[in-house]
């Protein structure tokens, strides 16, 4: 009788190891939120009002990222975590604003102390917790990747453009470089005066400068592999200042006239 007892006990932990949890088997294509991004995205302009009509999708992606253990996330390949925390951050972020529609800028969300990026409304690893969270405490923390600046976008015109499809392992190191390219090229955030020897920057190389000086020993040598082949010349040249360019915190809302 024992030991059928045993033999049954063991039939049922083998079963058990075989059964997957919900997160075991998740999707790291991202394709959900690919297809959100391209039915809603338009040169880095997203159509809210669309996007609030066919939130399902959204919420569907955003449940299914909340699926995941913190311990089933600790065991991925880095590139693996590093996109699922940016892809969750920008999916974040547009559900914030769907859901506050229309505003006129991300910072008109939440109170005049908390703003929007302290809100609760990021669900991971079991608990709900902000953007300022997933921002500083997981993505600026943890990895060290300051092109992750180029990939967070936080709903506004001044942020780097938002991706018209999500980031995947596979092609991370890519899309990162690519991300840098579009975003220094946006000649209103940041250009080169070869003339003047001044570079116009986005502040967020200000605000976040220990992230670009720390691998690179300076902001200006970080950023100047992703100019032009022209502003990278220049800037190889000689000593050149940094001014800072006006950011720009209305919606990035393709909608909007």
């Amino acid at each position: 009788m024992k030991r059928a007892l045993l033999l049954a006990a063991g039939c049922l932990l083998a079963c058990l190891a075989g059964v997957d949890s919900p997160a075991a088997g998740f999707d790291h294509t991202h394709a959900p939120f690919d297809r959100v991004l391209k039915a809603h995205v338009r040169d880095a302009a997203v159509d809210y009002a669309a996007l609030r009509r066919d939130i399902k999708p959204l919420k569907d992606y955003l449940d299914a990222l909340a699926t995941v253990s913190e311990a089933d996330f600790n065991r991925w390949p880095q590139p693996e975590r590093l996109a699922f925390l940016l892809n969750l951050y920008n999916a974040a972020t547009l559900k914030l604003v769907t859901d506050h529609h229309p505003v006129k800028s991300i910072k008109d969300i939440g109170g005049f102390l908390s703003g929007p990026w302290k809100q609760p409304v990021v669900r991971l690893f079991g608990e709900t917790t902000t953007l300022e969270h997933v921002e500083h405490g997981l993505i600026r923390k943890r990895y060290a990747e300051p092109r992750a600046h180029f990939a967070m976008v936080c709903a506004a015109k001044g942020c780097p453009p938002l991706r018209a499809e999500a980031y995947i392992a596979a092609r991370l190191d890519e899309q990162l470089n690519e991300q840098g390219r579009r975003f220094l090229a946006q000649a209103h955030k940041n250009r080169v005066e070869a003339a003047k020897r001044i570079v116009h920057l986005s502040p967020i190389f200000k605000w976040f400068s220990e992230d670009f000086e720390q691998p690179a020993g300076s902001v200006l040598k970080f950023v100047t592999p992703f100019f032009d082949d022209a502003s990278r010349r220049a800037l190889t040249g000689g000593k050149f200042s940094i001014r800072f360019t006006d950011y720009d915190w209305s919606l990035n809302d393709g909608a909007a006239k």
